[in-house]
């Protein structure tokens, strides 16, 4: 699958400092440890509706990550997913009377466009379910081969043949991603793709590997599973060993996706390879909420990046929304929030557009540090607020100075001026 146009980098004096972050495992602010090459596997959508400033926080904040790990002298090996075929596109393609795959092109589409104009670096693969379904489909057979998988007979009144689940009980390390009490996992599962109640699982938070073909839902044929399709979770087990291996250094989405997806993708994976470890580093963007309540597709209470550009609004303005909050605390969305970037957009832009201004050096080093901090991208921005009210309040002899702070803001955070 295409990704999207990669936005120029420009060069910026000097190199970043290494970069901490929140990891969810370990619940502390620790060193990202990475080699020459950082590995970051990020989840990506499911294209049955557009995206809203939820799912654009979440990109823009991994978009962050890769600025911050390339500004320390690192390369970035990204990888993307989509979940181009999943029950939530069926059900709203069925709604709508659509294609399910034409829906799925439409949507993916504009999310590209909706990326490339928040300036988010492309993944290196950007891979979707139906382009790896081959991958997918050998990760369940070694999985059932193994005897760590086992299958349970479809309903008569649905259809033949076996769906084939998880057995958690032979995996130790289940939920040592998400640290949660079974209390906890009970609350969300339902709610969250699982199938707690389903007759003739060994367990009731067991994962769904491969969902046996029902008429009207498409499959793909396998001689040892059968005709099916693939369950949520093992698409990005599946993509994510393939593509960058095992242990990769950062496993990244939204804090939604904690349990179950971040906690089944890893235990599958180990149960795949034998390793004790998937991801060296979970980390996880806060929800967004608006009108009170979390945004989402099923509440419909969405905010879309999309509309906001037709409705003319620049999208670096949308971008200083999302730098505006850090990214493990929940916020909401209101106008007076786009106001303010926008003013702040203006401001900077008249400060960068004098012919002299202060002495960069120091603001530099602060974004770099504030970003390096656990993505202090508030601090990050105080610090070129500043340096904007000094360069427009003073008189400077620094000639250089906007055109090296331009190119900083656009490297680090992001932002074109």
């Amino acid at each position: 699958m295409k990704s999207w146009p990669s936005p120029f980098v420009p060069a910026v004096p000097g190199q970043g400092e290494p970069l901490a972050l929140y990891d969810t495992q370990s619940r502390s602010v620790r060193p990202v440890e990475v080699g020459p090459v950082a590995r970051v596997y990020v989840c990506g959508i499911t294209p049955y509706d557009a995206t809203h400033l939820g799912h654009a926080a979440t990109y823009v904040t991994f978009d962050l990550v890769g600025r911050a790990l390339r500004d320390a002298g690192h390369e970035v090996e990204y990888v993307q997913n989509v979940t181009d075929v999943d029950d939530p596109l069926l059900e709203r393609a069925a709604r709508d009377g659509r294609d399910w795959r034409e829906l799925a092109t439409s949507e993916i589409d504009l999310f590209r466009e909706d990326m490339t104009a928040l300036s988010v670096i492309p993944p290196m693969a950007y891979i979707g379910v139906v382009e790896a379904m081959p991958e997918i489909r050998t990760a369940v057979r070694a999985l059932v081969e193994s005897g760590a998988a086992y299958g349970v007979e479809v309903p008569a009144d649905e259809g033949t043949g076996q769906d084939v689940y998880l057995d958690l009980a032979q995996t130790p390390t289940f939920g040592s991603v998400s640290g949660w009490s079974d209390e906890q996992m009970d609350a969300v599962f339902g709610d969250r793709g699982g199938d707690p109640e389903r007759a003739g699982k060994r367990q009731r938070f067991d994962p769904l590997l491969w969902r046996a073909a029902r008429e009207g839902e498409p499959s793909w044929e396998d001689e040892l599973l059968g005709a099916g399709r693939p369950g949520w979770h093992i698409e990005c087990t599946a993509i994510s060993l393939g593509h960058l291996g095992h242990p990769f250094d950062i496993k990244g989405g939204g804090s939604d996706l904690v349990f179950p997806h971040h906690e089944m993708s890893a235990v599958q994976a180990l149960a795949l390879t034998g390793g004790d470890v998937f991801a060296r580093h979970y980390v996880h963007q806060a929800m967004v909420g608006y009108q009170g309540e979390k945004m989402s597709k099923s509440k419909g209470n969405l905010v879309l990046v999309s509309r906001l550009r037709a409705e003319g609004v620049d999208p670096m303005a949308i971008r200083l929304v999302l730098l505006d909050q850090h990214y493990r605390t929940e916020w909401e969305y209101t106008p007076a929030l786009l106001e303010g970037a926008q003013a702040r957009l203006a401001r900077w832009r008249e400060a960068l557009s004098v012919n002299d201004g202060a002495d960069p050096a120091s603001t530099i080093a602060a974004v770099r540090a504030a970003v390096a901090d656990d993505l202090d991208t508030r601090a990050a921005l105080a610090a070129v607020d500043a340096w904007a009210d000094a360069t427009l309040a003073g008189q400077w002899d620094d000639a250089a100075a906007p055109g090296v702070l331009a190119r900083t803001i656009d490297a680090i955070l992001g932002i074109r001026l």
